[in-house]
């Protein structure tokens, strides 16, 4: 909370709200039970849109991209998060919101933009905005590490100086099992699409510096690429191997390689603080059914 003083030279503490947006893949209950608000980011399937209110659920999401229906996401809608935000400045609370990365969504401009609008209506009232140039769980890494500190009764600025300090350290990597979604989503060339299945190819791709989908790596089979998965975070963990906020392992709505996945963490490195959740829509739909990943924090990305 924050320091202030009214006009009688009372203290008066400023609580403040955490948010984030649709896309952070955090489970429902957490967000529930610590205030976290959420920005929809939208989603479609075959045109008919998706994402406040009205939703498919995770299986059939991903059972109709497997039927090959058109996938495709949307940003913040800017009229709502300005309708948030505007609800949490009138109730006298600030607001850290941590994002999405910036180089793969306009949400976060979209974000920004909403909060200055907010700021100068309500000029006593401080929205810090995290970049997290990271994606899904990475996210929920900062929302938890968030959530701890305000319960340890830091302040805005505290927290936000905190999570920020993470962002270079949040390590994303992740394998696909068709590679047909990253080339209709830009990331590989059609021919190498269809060499590497014809192949049984799966690439290891990370979230870089800037906050960008690259590839890292490549091999064959699935097994092996979820066991270089786990090599790739031995190389990565360093300093923080005893500083891990939680461990997230996500995936394409395939729980049992998930689960595989987690078990090799926990073989390898000790983890027991493993948190395991579906990769929603706004990325399931550029990542494709089957698709799984690890998110942690690493001496470098």
């Amino acid at each position: 909370m924050i320091t202030t003083k009214n006009d009688k030279g009372l203290v008066k503490m400023r609580d403040f709200v955490i948010s984030t947006e649709s896309n952070s893949d955090m489970p429902q209950k957490f967000l529930d039970e610590n205030g976290i608000l959420v920005i929809p980011h939208y989603y479609t399937i075959d045109d008919e849109v998706y994402g406040d209110g009205k939703e498919l659920s995770i299986h059939e999401f991903y059972e109709a991209m497997r039927a090959k229906k058109k996938a495709a996401t949307m940003a913040s809608n800017p009229a709502v998060i300005l309708e948030k935000f505007t609800e949490i400045a009138k109730s006298g609370r600030d607001i850290l919101h941590i994002s999405f990365s910036s180089a793969l969504s306009g949400g976060y401009s979209n974000i920004v933009t909403g909060a200055n609008e907010v700021m100068e209506e309500f000029p006593e009232m401080k929205i810090c905005v995290i970049d997290t140039l990271s994606v899904s769980l990475a996210e929920g890494i900062l929302i938890q590490a968030a959530v701890n500190m305000r319960a340890a009764g830091k302040t805005l600025e505290e927290t936000a100086d905190y999570v920020q300090s993470l962002v270079p350290h949040l390590c994303v990597q992740f394998t696909v099992d068709d590679l047909n979604h990253l080339y209709r989503g830009g990331r590989l060339s059609r021919t190498t699409a269809i060499v590497g299945t014809l192949a049984n190819i799966k690439p290891i791709l990370y979230v870089d510096n800037e906050g960008k989908l690259v590839a890292l790596d490549k091999t064959r089979g699935r097994k092996k690429s979820l066991n270089l998965l786990v090599k790739n975070m031995a190389d990565r963990l360093g300093s923080y191997r005893d500083k891990q906020v939680f461990i997230g392992v996500v995936h394409g709505d395939c729980e049992a390689d998930a689960r595989y996945l987690a078990d090799l963490v926990r073989q390898e490195f000790g983890y027991e603080n493993i948190m395991i959740q579906p990769v929603g829509p706004s990325i399931g739909a550029h990542s494709g059914p089957g698709a799984i990943g690890i998110l942690f924090l690493g001496d470098h990305r």
